[in-house]
């Protein structure tokens, strides 16, 4: 198994996010779990272009420093939605085997859905705790409702196993070598 986190940049972090604190506290107890458990930790960022403020040498970029990378853990950028669009992210995917990918980050309705749909299409079995991704309110939905939707509606029993929070750990604590 592998943890992919995705797009836990700084110009993100807002407390608007839905459900914010308990977010960020999951998703540490997530990565510090896999670290725990010999699981690799993937970063991803997203790069919007130069000029834009969110790009590489931005701060806006970097990644948050409540979950920054630990020393080795490997960091991929890319520039659309889904982390596939990163060729060496997807070589390094398939080179290792590993078919099983935990995924957990920014935002439930845009980078985490376009994930776990192309991972699907890749043949990956994708795990999404509880809890772990999140989104802003948008002028059609609030962030709870994008959040239960994704989660309950869009990704069960096709796209993903939607787990909850301590089933994640559990399957993480089942990792350990």
């Amino acid at each position: 198994m592998k943890l992919i986190v995705i797009d836990m940049q700084k110009a993100l972090m807002d407390d608007e996010l839905y459900r914010y604190e308990r977010f960020m506290r999951r998703v540490e107890a997530v990565i510090a779990a896999a670290r725990e458990n010999g699981v690799e930790v993937i970063y991803v960022q997203h790069d919007a272009g130069p000029g834009t403020g969110f790009s590489i040498g931005d701060e806006a970029f970097e990644i948050t420093d409540e979950v920054k990378p630990a020393e080795g853990e490997k960091v991929f950028v890319k520039a659309i939605n889904s982390c596939f669009g990163n060729r060496e992210f997807t070589s390094y995917l398939e080179s290792s085997g590993d078919k099983d990918l935990m995924i957990v980050g920014l935002q439930t309705d845009f980078c985490i859905d376009a994930t776990v749909k192309s991972a699907f299409e890749r043949g990956y079995n994708v795990i999404i705790p509880e809890g772990t991704n999140s989104t802003f309110d948008n002028p059609y939905l609030t962030g709870e409702t994008s959040c239960a939707y994704y989660f309950n509606e869009v990704w069960p029993d096709l796209f993903a196993d939607c787990v909850t929070f301590d089933e994640a750990l559990e399957l993480l604590s089942d990792q350990k070598k």
